[in-house]
């Protein structure tokens, strides 16, 4: 299975690249995170960085541990996680566009045991579309973070100081 989706963020690359790679505080960007644990560390870069993360997934809380397997800043990085019977990979995909960033988000999962393939055939179809529509919801959080942070930042560098009166 595998699931694409995209959205434009008014905002420069580098912007949204640091906003996506601070995992340590994604339950302020992304609303569907509800705990990040960092586990490891890479000395440098974020090839490594490997963290345990709370969410409610269908309506049940669930906690998977995962990490970054490839990244090219400010382009993309690629995550890995491995739970109940098959391998997740994730990436997100930073591409430059008139007036911003496309953030692409790519899901792909595979069955590895018997138990896992079954359910896949019974139910990959309805996983696939809740997928897709959590990937969106995800990046339409990510988006409001970025250009809500762009909007008060603007607000705060252009208003002036209040005179006092004499």
């Amino acid at each position: 299975m595998e699931v694409a989706t995209s959205v434009v963020i008014h905002a420069p690359r580098p912007v949204v690249w640091k906003r996506i790679t601070d995992i340590e505080h994604a339950t302020q960007t992304i609303r569907g995170i509800e705990k990040v644990e960092i586990l490891e560390r890479p000395a440098s870069g974020l090839v490594g960085l490997k963290w345990k993360e709370t969410r409610t997934m269908f309506g049940k809380t669930a906690t998977e541990i995962m990490w970054i397997t490839d990244a090219v800043e400010p382009e993309f990085y690629k995550t890995r996680a491995e739970s109940h019977g098959a391998i997740y990979v994730s990436s997100l995909e930073l591409a430059e566009k008139a007036g911003g960033t496309e953030l692409t988000m790519r899901f792909s999962g595979e069955a590895v045991t018997t138990s896992a393939r079954l359910m896949w055939i019974l139910m990959g179809w309805m996983f696939k579309g809740a997928t897709r529509k959590a990937c969106a919801k995800d990046l339409g959080d990510i988006k409001a973070a970025v250009e809500g942070n762009l909007a008060q930042s603007a607000t705060r560098t252009t208003s002036s100081p209040l005179k006092e009166s004499p």
